[in-house]
Formats: C-alpha cells, structure tokens, sequence
C-alpha cells in the first residue's frame, strides 16, 4: 500500500514513515504543501492520504477534494492536527475524512488503520 503524507513540519513527516515501516508493507510519499502533494500524487499513485489541517499553503480540509479529484477516485483519508481533535472530528467526517488523529499520534491507533487500509488494498 503507497500512503500520501502530507505536513509541512520534517520531523512530523520522518515519524510518520517510520511508522509505515513499522506497519509492513506501507510505503510512504511525503509532501510539505498542497502544491507538492497535488505534483506528487500526479506521478505516484496512491491508497490512502493523511493530511495535516494547517499547511502552509492550503487547509488540509480543503486539499482533500483537490486530491481525490487528481486521483479519480474517493481515496480514504485521515486528517492530522495538533488541535482539539473532539472539535475537529465533526468536521473532518463531514469533509470526507476517515477520522481526526490528534498529533502527537497515537501509535496504536495508527498501525491499526495503516494494517487495515493495506489490506483492503492488497485484496
């Protein structure tokens, strides 16, 4: 499964490849604006897209649509923010988000949807 990071923070970014690494399987793209995103998923198709809420050049709410629509296709998404996730979660579902992970990530939580998108990607 290819998974499209996409957060402007660096660290934020190497953390979360790390953890697709742990997961198995998972390869990870990462971008640090919606333009690189929108250049990347253009050239390297992907499963499943995890976007920051505040980029530096768009919102990630915002971005979705524009990623899927590149795509062709509703791919599944979570949304990442350091923010109150319980006021974010609302709005994420009603944007097309899986769910809002609040940052830093909870590990488990994590793994366990990266373990369940790979799978629905490799059947």
């Amino acid at each position: 499964m290819r998974v499209l990071y996409v957060d402007d923070d660096r660290v934020n970014s190497l953390l979360f490849a790390e953890l697709c690494r742990i997961a198995g399987d998972v390869a990870v793209e990462s971008a640090g604006s919606a333009e690189e995103a929108l250049e990347l998923l253009a050239v390297h198709p992907v499963d499943l897209l995890v976007l920051d809420l505040h980029l530096p050049d768009a919102d990630g709410m915002a971005l979705l649509p524009r990623l899927r629509e590149r795509a062709g296709r509703a791919l599944p998404a979570y949304l990442c923010s350091a923010d109150d996730p319980t006021l974010l979660e609302d709005r994420a579902r009603a944007a097309g988000f899986e769910a809002c992970w609040s940052k830093p990530l909870d590990v488990p939580q994590v793994l366990a949807a990266l373990r369940l998108h790979a799978g629905r990607a490799g059947a």
